[in-house]
């Protein structure tokens, strides 16, 4: 019957998704729970800040600076048309710091991150060298999984802050010198408009940005079998995967901050 059959594997893709639900939320709450006791190795931590962090910092950056200038050229030509061209820096700013900063940089670094942690985990995985940490007392967890959940949650905000500013610039310069936007106009309503909150709910959302990337990516490399292409499979669903949690988290912590 091909009406059972495809009720059937709907059913099983359902339990399937269900349980990769629950099995990420038990390493959440496991790796949460080793961190609140200690568990933290910090020269682990620390390679990896480099890694997530610095090594990601010109991605970051070149990319925000250039959709800054893009949403300048999209809103400066509109605002002018309708005579509130001195508005621009206040929009620029808000939605900057609460959106489009946040929002790229995790989607960046994401895309690079999620796919590196995946691919490394997964290859240690196949190559048995996980199951060797095992057998010699240590946890793959507290090895591997927090050390880069900590370095994300700490190095991703920290991205953020800077892609503000290099996006809040680039618009600057398109909406000023190629969109003839008054700079005072532009500078003094962005400060009128911005509230501190805009630019801390947006860094906050990084934070949480950076667990849900590290957890997403070390399950998929623990969870990684059949060699070199189960480590290439693992790798892109790992970033699938990771972008599409990030776009949902998003969006919730967007209502729940700034409506």
């Amino acid at each position: 019957m091909p009406y059972v059959s495809v009720t059937e594997n709907l059913g099983q893709r359902i339990t399937d998704f269900l349980e990769e639900v629950g099995n990420v939320a038990q390493l959440t709450r496991e790796v949460i729970r080793d961190i609140l006791r200690g568990k933290v190795n910090s020269q682990l931590a620390l390679e990896q800040m480099v890694k997530i962090g610095i090594e990601s910092l010109p991605l970051a950056l070149v990319t925000s600076g250039f959709v800054g200038m893009v949403f300048a050229v999209q809103i400066a030509g509109e605002f002018l048309r309708f005579g509130a061209g001195k508005y621009v820096g206040g929009v620029m700013s808000i939605g900057i710091s609460r959106e489009l900063g946040p929002s790229i940089t995790g989607i960046v670094v994401a895309a690079r991150v999620a796919a590196a942690i995946t691919a490394e985990i997964g290859t240690m995985q196949v190559k048995e060298q996980i199951d060797a940490l095992k057998a010699m007392g240590v946890s793959p967890i507290r090895y591997l999984v927090i050390p880069r959940f900590v370095a994300a949650a700490l190095m991703i905000p920290l991205l953020t802050i800077l892609a503000d500013v290099v996006a809040f610039i680039g618009g600057y310069c398109v909406a000023v010198y190629g969109g003839s936007i008054n700079s005072v106009d532009y500078m003094e309503n962005a400060q009128r408009l911005l509230v501190l909150w805009d630019v801390f709910g947006g860094v906050i959302k990084t934070i949480f940005f950076g667990m849900i990337i590290a957890v997403i990516a070390s399950y998929k490399g623990l969870k990684t079998r059949g060699g070199a292409r189960g480590v290439g499979e693992a790798t892109t669903s790992s970033v699938v995967a990771t972008l599409i949690t990030l776009f949902i988290v998003n969006y919730f912590m967007s209502v729940l901050f700034f409506k």
